[in-house]
Formats: C-alpha cells, structure tokens, sequence
C-alpha cells in the first residue's frame, strides 16, 4: 500500500471555521474534523480516526489551545481526542471514551457480520480496508487501536461552550449513538450535528442505536432554524435539506 504525502487535508470555511479531513479514508469512516477560532482557544469537534497526530499534522491550524468536542463516541471520531488536554463530551459516551471498545478496524473482515450486512443495506459499499494509504512507513493496519481519551468535562442537554465571542448550547440528539450531540449557535443559525443528521445514509442499526429516539431527534430537528449544518460527514447543508432529511427519516422509520 503507498505512502500518504499528507494525512490531513484542510480547508477554510470562513474566517472562523476550518474543515480538516483524512483524504485516504474511506467515505464510510471520513469524519469531518471542525475547527473553530475563538478568543484565547480553539474548538475542534470531532478528531478522525488517529492513524496520524492531528495536532502536528495541521500546526498551522492550531493557533492556540484547544478544546475538543466529541460529538458521539464511534472511533471515527474520537481517534484523535487522546491529543488534547480538555475534552468534552456526553455522560452516555464517557465510558467508551475512556476505554474504548467495541468495533474499531480499518478491515471490513474484522468487523462484525452483522455490523457490515446492516452498514451495506444502507447503501455503502465497503472495500476490504477503509484506507487506500498508510500514514508512515511500517504502520499495521490490522493492529489499529483509539487510544484511551477520558472526557474532562461532560456535559448534558442545555449546557454551553463558550470560546471567545463564540457560544454552543449542547443539544442531545440521540438515535445514531446513545449519547450524540451536537452544538447549536442561536446567534447565526449553525449547528454541528456530528452523526445526529448528515448528508447522506443514515445508520441507525449501530450497537447502541435506537431508531424510536432517532424519530424524536429527527422530529426534533425538523422545527430547528438553522442557517446551516455542519454535520459529522459528507457536505454542509442548509433547513430545506435539513428538513428533507428529517422527514424522510420519519416517514421510513416513524
């Protein structure tokens, strides 16, 4: 398998946002990596597979401390959290969080059967490694593991997180995970759904998914104005794609 020139890409939004990805993952398991600039810290959301550091890869990026949100505790997100001193997330995912478990492979064989019949009936298609590159020479794929990153701060429906001029109220949009969040900005309408919503299958048949609080959260959503989404993979999107996602979720699983 090649070697990456690069393990992360970047792009900027807008003077406040930075979108970060891994380019040679697999879409399945390419998270978007959210950095937002604040005042004296940063906030990133969600942190990639941890195949590479994050925090050397993209230095450039990280002016000033950070704080990282973990949207939902699946190890595309959280791979990287391990890197930053404070760490924020959901009670429900606090234990994965600090001892992380469950399926975590770049191989598909690895991966439980049941896992991957339900992930190809919602429309992936799964190639035999979720990479096409390694990040150095000699990496081992198949030992692939998160590390232990115990949140330091857990946080609950209605709570805030503030950088700078910048405030999120954490909203619990459960369904895709136990304990999913995402960060509503009231001021301009931007919320950072992690897997809650994104633009594209949704999986809702994950070990500890559960489809009748995935239609609340959808219900929920429905009735947000948001300006735009920023969600946990795939494109941005506007509220007329919000709420056809939404309703289309109800109308199939409600």
């Amino acid at each position: 398998m090649q070697l990456a020139e690069r393990w992360f890409e970047w792009t900027r939004i807008d003077d406040g946002i930075t979108l970060l990805w891994e380019p040679h993952v697999d879409p399945l398991i390419r998270c978007n990596i959210w950095h937002l600039r604040g005042g004296d810290r940063d906030l990133v959301i969600d942190s990639g597979l941890g195949m590479a550091s994050l925090v050397e890869a993209a230095q450039e990026v990280f002016e000033r401390p950070v704080t990282a949100v973990a949207t939902h505790s699946h190890y595309d997100h959280i791979g990287g959290f391990h890197e930053f001193e404070e760490r924020v997330a959901h009670r429900l995912e606090a234990a994965t969080l600090a001892a992380p478990g469950g399926f975590a492979s770049l191989v598909t064989a690895d991966l439980d059967r049941g896992l991957v019949a339900s992930i190809q009936a919602a429309g992936y298609a799964m190639p035999d490694i979720l990479v096409d590159a390694l990040p150095c020479a000699g990496y081992d794929i198949a030992a692939y593991r998160v590390a232990p990153a115990p949140a330091t701060r857990l946080v609950e429906e209605g709570d805030t997180i503030e950088v700078g001029h910048r405030r999120f109220e954490v909203l619990h949009l459960p369904g895709h995970s136990p304990g999913s969040i995402g960060l509503w900005e009231a001021a301009t309408g931007v919320l950072f759904s992690g897997d809650a919503v994104y633009d594209g299958p949704l999986l809702d048949e994950l070990p500890g998914s559960d489809i009748a609080a995935y239609v609340r959260t959808m219900q929920r959503l429905l009735e947000l104005p948001v300006t735009v989404v920023h969600a946990g993979h795939d494109p941005s999107f506007g509220r007329a794609r919000l709420r056809e996602l939404a309703r289309a979720y109800i109308d199939a699983r409600g």
